[in-house]
């Protein structure tokens, strides 16, 4: 009970950290860098280094994205009105290597675990719903080249992308059942993209950042079920705000 009295004060409570945490990276770069543009600089030096290591929090978002398959207009599914996938939060964990490039470009490695719920409803013609949880822990390796721009005193703007890709380590379809479940791929790759703010600290460096993710991979499983028949297709889209520490 205490599992999921935590998973239902998350969800109610994980849409406004998301929503804030966006709002703070969506501030005015103008209003950003002018704040700090007289400050003294911390760690005047830092981006010079060739190698430096960190650790990562996110806060996500992420919904499947299905396609219907050809059996869905037959016979045999026509008491199904539609299959809606709503967005449900999660978060992950993981740490950060950084390779100086160049003076505005950097390679990046972020291994991560990610908690991901993703909640397929179908809707019936009688006004009934069926949902399907899907609940995996996934181990990501993100691979981003991180584009920067000028250093205002200790803010500094940068844009991402790249891809990442992730296996499951721990989901729901570990656990034998005796029904009809929806199946799920064990493994996805992404295309990342996004962009974020560098803070220059006296200690360390604080980066905020959005990344969209979009799954390229067919995540539909091969075992036939009433859940699995209607969908064609299954893929993964993801919004995530990162808290960055180096």
């Amino acid at each position: 009970m205490q599992a999921v009295d935590f998973w239902n004060k998350f969800i109610i409570h994980g849409y406004k950290i998301v929503v804030v945490g966006v709002l703070f990276s969506l501030l005015p770069t103008d209003a950003v860098s002018q704040r700090f543009r007289w400050a003294r600089e911390n760690n005047p030096n830092y981006d010079e280094r060739w190698i430096s290591y960190g650790f990562m929090i996110g806060l996500h978002t992420s919904a499947y994205q299905v396609k219907y398959s050809d059996q869905f207009v037959t016979q045999k599914f026509d008491t199904v009105h539609s299959i809606m996938t709503p967005y449900s939060p999660g978060f992950s964990l993981g740490f950060l290597v950084n390779l100086r490039l160049h003076d505005v470009l950097d390679l990046r490695l972020m291994p991560k675990a990610g908690f991901y719920n993703h909640v397929v409803e179908y809707n019936y013609t009688d006004g009934s719903t069926q949902e399907q949880l899907v609940e995996t822990t996934l181990f990501e390796t993100p691979l981003l080249l991180k584009y920067k721009s000028l250093r205002r005193g200790n803010v500094r703007m940068y844009m991402i992308g790249g891809f990442t890709p992730g296996i499951e380590v721990s989901g729901k379809n570990d656990v034998q059942s005796t029904t009809a479940n929806l199946s799920v791929k064990k493994a996805n790759v992404s295309i990342d993209g996004g962009f974020g703010f560098d803070f220059y600290f006296p200690l360390f460096k604080f980066s905020q950042e959005i990344r969209f993710s979009k799954g390229f991979v067919d995540l539909l499983g091969t075992n036939p079920s009433v859940y699995s028949d209607p969908i064609k297709r299954i893929n993964t889209n993801t919004i995530a705000v990162y808290f960055v520490f180096q």
